[in-house]
């Protein structure tokens, strides 16, 4: 809880670095900050929510930035923990998302006719939706909840896993067992450690972008009553 308290305090100090004080000529702080703001506004809000993605743009900021720095605290030294392998957190985040679909949908579509867009499908025969509809319906309600967050958690879970285990093997036999054999052991894990430190960083990015873009697709889906 400690991690999460000082992950939500590093993003509002970020933003507020960034955006409290704008200048007509922005610099190196608000450059920072927009850069962010305009890739998640091109690159998520609007190929996903096209002429509502202003409105949504902040809700999709606070998602990608709050993942990023969950993940990112699993390279900070002495906390070393990214936030999202605690199954609670992504999960949390994930069900906020789910809520926001269902109800733009029934806001926007009521019940029957939001079931309805999400089945539809032109072409497709009559017969054919006793088979489709259930599985259309289990994806939109049950899976895509399930993966939304599963899939952050794990990346996150695996990747945390990897470094703590190089970085043992080099702590282990460069400091609690040196030997010939166990200091090329040593090394081999510490090299190891930082090439698996360099990805798990990407990673991190990877997995933020790619939670607030289905964050933005399941938010469209509401919108416009379809799958």
């Amino acid at each position: 809880m400690l991690i999460a308290l000082l992950s939500s305090a590093v993003a509002i100090a970020l933003c507020w670095a960034a955006f409290a004080n704008p200048k007509i000529v922005p610099g190196g702080r608000q450059s920072l900050g927009e850069y962010a703001y305009v890739f998640v506004r091109e690159q998520i809000a609007k190929p996903n929510l096209g002429k509502d993605a202003d409105r949504w743009m902040g809700f999709l900021f606070t998602v990608f930035l709050t993942v990023l720095v969950w993940n990112l605290m699993g390279i900070i030294p002495f906390i070393q923990f990214p936030l999202a392998a605690h199954i609670a957190f992504p999960l949390v985040l994930a069900l906020t998302v789910y809520g926001i679909k269902v109800y733009l949908g029934v806001r926007h579509h009521g019940v029957r006719g939001y079931l309805r867009g999400i089945v539809h499908l032109p072409g497709l025969p009559g017969w054919a939706y006793v088979l489709y509809a259930p599985l259309i319906l289990a994806e939109v309600f049950v899976t895509s909840l399930f993966t939304h967050f599963m899939r952050l958690f794990a990346n996150m879970f695996a990747g945390h896993v990897l470094v703590a285990f190089f970085s043992s093997v080099g702590f282990w036999f460069l400091f609690e067992r040196l030997t010939p054999l166990g200091a090329g052991l040593g090394v081999l894990g510490v090299l190891m450690t930082i090439v698996m430190t360099a990805f798990e960083m990407f990673i991190q990015f990877l997995q933020a972008f790619l939670f607030a873009m289905l964050a933005g697709m399941f938010i469209a889906s509401g919108l416009r009553g379809e799958h």
